[in-house]
């Protein structure tokens, strides 16, 4: 599974309908256009998305009435206009656990369930999905990801849907059962030790 041969450059992944959002440092305040960078270059504290000062939020009747996925909530994702890449990732249900709300000693507990989420039932895949869109925005046209797990099975799923190349680096004694939920995807799986 190791290889060293670099993917060929396909034709650059670009989203008409989606603007990936400026920038700005949380430490010293620079602002940037977007990019992917999380790292300022002035002071190297972490880079946040800028949000329109303009920008309109729904009313809940407007979320609830949006697809269940978790572009329901776009006004809070890290870009601007409507994803195109993984559109039923989210919406993953809550599920009420009384017995464990006795125990801890709270009036109701509602625990998320994301062992249903698109498409390969991971937490990741939200954070994956949101990356995707990311890229596509920036007209990147390849994603890559180093993972020991969930991280590597969503990015290799994500990548596979979106018909985008994706790498993959895991390290070199990871076991052989969570390799394969990535494998199944055909990304160069690049074992680092």
């Amino acid at each position: 599974m190791h290889t060293t041969e670099l993917p060929a450059r396909g034709a650059v992944l670009s989203s008409p309908t989606l603007r990936a959002l400026p920038q700005h440092c949380k430490v010293c305040g620079a602002e940037f256009e977007a990019a992917p960078e999380a790292i300022c270059g002035a002071c190297l504290g972490p880079l946040e998305r800028m949000y329109p000062a303009s920008r309109r939020l729904p009313s809940r009747a407007e979320i609830a009435a949006r697809a269940k996925s978790m572009w329901r909530y776009r006004e809070w994702l890290p870009f601007d206009g409507t994803s195109e890449l993984s559109q039923d990732t989210g919406f993953t249900p809550l599920v009420d656990a009384p017995r464990l709300a006795d125990l801890l000693g709270v009036a109701q507990l509602w625990i998320k369930n994301d062992a249903v989420s698109h498409p390969s039932l991971s937490f990741k895949d939200r954070v994956v999905a949101s990356a995707i869109n990311a890229a596509s925005a920036l007209g990147l046209d390849t994603i890559a990801c180093a993972s020991t797990g969930n991280l590597a099975n969503a990015v290799a799923a994500q990548a596979a849907r979106a018909g985008l190349p994706a790498w993959i680096f895991i390290p070199d004694n990871l076991e052989q059962a969570k390799v394969l939920g990535t494998a199944k995807y055909g990304p160069p799986l690049v074992r680092v030790r």
